[in-house]
């Protein structure tokens, strides 16, 4: 390791579930064989970071933990073996940490479904610190013209909502209800959604999150806090009257989970990609089998849906709506999304 890299470093650290974090120095690591070590700069902060310090999804947190998993930073150090990304280069460090490469997952770009997958920010440590490790296979490559600022929110959000878009089915053409349009992931849904080429739904409460799904590129809004019958006004929004071709649900509570399959169109995609705590999917199985739809789960994009995500960043078709705030007030971020006070999405600068 580089001289220039300090031993110690400030992070945030969870030591124990449900406690507020604690700001304070850890030691630097150092990078094993197959792995990388990146100086963060900057890191988003996702409704995920809130669930492993609540403690409140059925997947154990390594404890003490350095959360977060929307790391933009500069390569510091390689290990031995690490032949295909230099020190200077800039890399993201995303949910997925690392993985085996050789599991029948893997071996067919499923890697986020390998059993022995590394989590940042939940079973190893992640990116709310200055310095963090991750395997050299799955650090995210970011073109040298990015704003890693900017950039950060796509690193898990603007991924995995790509991701799931693709899983979709939706063509350019089509119409997609993006529900929690207004929250971090749905606003960058929003943004991919626009640049393929598709007819937006925005669902979301509130007229701040209207004017700004607006502006994301959406054609239509849905406010479920004024709505008297929000199947039927979605469905007004298509040309038709049918329903969406797809469903996008990254919202974080139960209720609009089991309103999606109602008003998709038939052999329509209803994609689940929230993760509220305890939730379930429920469907009428009627009209689900007449309609033929498909209602399916969306986990993060692996390798190749990471670097497709990066290059509509890359072209200046994404702009991510974020707020920037130092690390050391990262609980102030936490407190907001127990209160739903966010918009858009928040981004933390490592240096202050």
């Amino acid at each position: 390791m580089s001289s220039e890299i300090p031993t110690e470093q400030w992070a945030q650290v969870l030591e124990k579930t449900g406690q507020p974090l604690e700001y304070k120095k850890i030691p630097v690591q150092k990078p094993g064989p197959d792995e990388v070590l990146i100086n963060i700069k900057y890191s988003g902060v996702c409704h995920t970071d809130l669930h492993a310090v609540n403690g409140d999804w059925p997947l154990a947190t390594k404890l003490p933990l350095v959360g977060g998993h929307e790391g933009a930073g500069v390569v510091v150090a390689l290990g031995d073996l690490v032949e295909d990304i230099q020190i200077g280069d800039y890399a993201g460090v995303k949910w997925i940490n690392g993985s085996c490469l050789s599991c029948g997952f893997c071996q067919q770009a499923d890697e986020p479904l390998c059993a022995k997958a590394l989590l940042s920010g939940y079973t190893v440590d992640g990116t709310f610190q200055q310095y963090c490790i991750a395997k050299a296979a799955h650090v995210a490559r970011i073109p040298k013209e990015c704003d890693l600022e900017a950039i950060a929110p796509v690193l898990c959000a603007g991924i995995t909502v790509y991701k799931g878009l693709k899983e979709s089915g939706v063509r350019p053409g089509q119409s997609v209800a993006i529900v929690g349009a207004g929250g971090g992931l749905g606003s960058l849904a929003c943004q991919y959604a626009k640049a393929m080429g598709l007819d937006i739904i925005a669902i979301d409460g509130g007229d701040e999150k209207k004017e700004m799904t607006a502006a994301l590129g959406a054609q239509h809004y849905v406010d479920f806090t004024k709505t008297k019958n929000l199947v039927n006004d979605v469905k007004a929004c298509t040309e038709d009257g049918l329903g969406p071709h797809a469903v996008i649900l990254v919202a974080v509570n139960e209720k609009p989970f089991q309103q999606a399959a109602e008003y998709v169109r038939p052999r329509g995609s209803v994609v689940m990609i929230g993760l509220p705590a305890g939730a379930y999917m429920k469907a009428p199985v009627f009209e689900s089998v007449i309609k033929m739809i498909q209602i399916k789960g969306s986990y993060v994009g692996n390798r190749r849906d990471t670097a497709e995500a990066i290059e509509f960043f890359r072209r200046g078709l994404i702009k991510a709506p974020y707020k920037t705030i130092g690390l050391s007030k990262l609980q102030e971020v936490y407190d907001m999304m127990h209160e739903g006070r966010i918009v858009g999405r928040y981004v933390v600068d490592t240096s202050k």
